[in-house]
This record gives C-alpha cells, sequence and structure tokens, in this order.
C-alpha cells in the first residue's frame, strides 16, 4: 500500500447535513499543516453535500456515491474507508469528529489499518509529518501529547467545538467522485467469536487470568463470580475478605499471601495498599474499579473506572 501527502478528514453526517465538526476540523488542519487537506465523504447518488464542504475550502473532496453507504452502519462505513485507502493510499493522518458515530467508527478502521489512534483529541498540532495529538488525562487534570511516529496513518478523534469553522469561498478545491468502490458488504452481518482459554488452575499463583475483590467489591460477589466464570478466571480477594466463610487463606493476593503474575487482573474495590501492591507487581495488564479516583490503585493500573464494581459488573456481564 502506498503511503500519499495527504490529511485526511470524515465527513460525518447528522439528519441530512454535514456535521458542523466537520468544517471545525477543516479549519484546524489547514492551519496547522501545509499537507493538502482532504475530505471523505460518503452519500447517496442523489445527494451533494460536497457544496457545502467546499465553502471551508478543503484541497481535496472525495466524494464515495454509493446508496447503501449512505445510512450506513459503523462497521460498514469502516469498511468502506478501508477500502477507500486500498484504492488511493495511505495518508499522513485520517481525524474523525468525536461524536458517537466518529467514537465507533474510528477505532474499527484502526484495527483494519494496525495503526495508532488517540481518542478525544482537544488540540491538534504538526512537528514535521508528525501528528502531536493533545488529550487531557487524569479526570481531565493533566494534558499529555500523544505521536504515532512509526504508522500511518496518524489516527485521532476530536471532540467538537474545540476549534473554529472559518468558511474561505474557495473554489479551487478538487472534487474526485467514486461510483466503484470495492468494500465488504457483507461486514455488518459478519460475528466473530472469541473463544477464551480455559481458566489454567485454581491456584492464584499461575492463574493467567484473576478477579481480586477488596472491601469496596465484596458485596458484588455473585456478580464477581460470574464476570469470573465467563472469562475463565480465578477469584482472590485482600486480607480483609479472608476473615469471611466464602474465602480463605489461599485466596489472598499480596505481601503476605500469594503473588501472582496474570495476563489479566481485574480490581474490583481494592484501595491498593502497599501490602496488596507487593504482590501484583508482575501482572501483564491490570483493570482497577474503585469509587475513589485517588485510590492508589490506580497508579498500578493499565485500565482505570471511576465508580461502583456493581456499575463495572453489571455493564462488563451484560457485554460479555
Amino acid at each position: 500500500m502506498t503511503d500519499i501527502r495527504e490529511n485526511w478528514i470524515f465527513a460525518e453526517k447528522s439528519i441530512n447535513k454535514i456535521n458542523s465538526a466537520t468544517f471545525q476540523l477543516i479549519t484546524k488542519m489547514k492551519s496547522i499543516s501545509e499537507i493538502p487537506v482532504t475530505v471523505v465523504l460518503l452519500e447517496s447518488q442523489a445527494d451533494s453535500f460536497e457544496n457545502e464542504i467546499k465553502q471551508y475550502g478543503p484541497d481535496k473532496i472525495l466524494t464515495v456515491k454509493d446508496d447503501e453507504l449512505d445510512k450506513a452502519d459503523d462497521v460498514s462505513v469502516a469498511s468502506a474507508l478501508s477500502g477507500l485507502i486500498d484504492k488511493f493510499g495511505t495518508p499522513i493522518s485520517f481525524i474523525f469528529a468525536a461524536t458517537t458515530f466518529g467514537r465507533s467508527v474510528a477505532p474499527r478502521l484502526q484495527a483494519k489499518l494496525l495503526t495508532g489512534l488517540t481518542a478525544d483529541c482537544l488540540d491538534l498540532s504538526f512537528e514535521d509529518d508528525l501528528l502531536v495529538q493533545t488529550k487531557p488525562s487524569y479526570g481531565d487534570n493533566i494534558m499529555c501529547e500523544i505521536v504515532i511516529p512509526d504508522f500511518k496513518p496518524q489516527m485521532a478523534t476530536v471532540r467538537p467545538n474545540i476549534f473554529k469553522a472559518e468558511k474561505v469561498f474557495d473554489d479551487t478545491t478538487k472534487i474526485v467522485e467514486i461510483n466503484d468502490l470495492n468494500w465488504d458488504k457483507d461486514a455488518n452481518i459478519q460475528i466473530t467469536t472469541h473463544v477464551l482459554p480455559a481458566k489454567t488452575d485454581e491456584n492464584l499463583a499461575t492463574a493467567d487470568r484473576i478477579v481480586a475483590l477488596g472491601r469496596g467489591g465484596k458485596q458484588d460477589l455473585n456478580n464477581a463470580n460470574e464476570l469470573a466464570n465467563k472469562i475463565n478466571a480465578t477469584v482472590g480477594v485482600t486480607r480483609p475478605l479472608t476473615d469471611m466463610d466464602e474465602f480463605d487463606q489461599s485466596q489472598q493476593i499480596g505481601q503476605s499471601g500469594e503473588t501472582v503474575a496474570p495476563d489479566l487482573l481485574i480490581n474490583l474495590g481494592v484501595s491498593g495498599s502497599v501490602q496488596f501492591t507487593a504482590g501484583i507487581e508482575n501482572a501483564n495488564t491490570i483493570v482497577s474499579v474503585n469509587t475513589d479516583k485517588h485510590a492508589p490503585i490506580f497508579k498500578q493500573s493499565d485500565y482505570c473506572f471511576n465508580g461502583s464494581s456493581e456499575d463495572f459488573l453489571k455493564a462488563l456481564n451484560k457485554v460479555l
């Protein structure tokens, strides 16, 4: 697949008009880079949204005329966009508005292209051809800059109404119409089943997947057991829960219990005392749930959910 020196923007439609976030992205991308800006538009044979987009001065509009894509779901749109890149080449960047639809299409396309994606950006800039993507972290208290130096396109979703859209009334926009795009029209009915390996052992020390309960998660024991059964995980606990009839010393994780090294560790209501974290240092991926946004366990975690274990478990079990 060849590379092309263009920055692409996905034109999102909302109630038979172009979402204003698309215009904001055109203005922003033209202001931060001299690389041509191309808008990707999927529309029916009867539509002509190009005229609306041209007012904001993109260098080019790639218009895919396909009645099946006009109101297609996120899976079909991602498949079509992947087919478009196969046809024209890989752009420097591909930007989406962080709307409900954009947040769903972008990661599906990212997975097809095996590239990187930064979600919910608040700012964008370029250092040569490297897209610097600024987004909030740690509860919006810290701004971090993310780059994707080794893969193209560099993908990002950007929150609407961060940038101002400005009309330029530029008649030099080139329009390329595609009526014969090849894309997987069965993509929206394909179902992929992922089968987890069987539980390796009831022994925490050798378990590949562990669901750990702390004081804040003990009331959700039934839901926790349901999750453990669904992902073939072993249940572990912190020291205070070993006093309960349901658990014993062999299920304790930590300095005075078992030292664990699972591929996946899900902590439910675990605060993250030093005694506990000493036993999980070799875990590969750590997901933690706690109602206290300052819980020490979050500093040891790859993924954090600030909320109740009950809400987390109900939502995850429903998905699974």
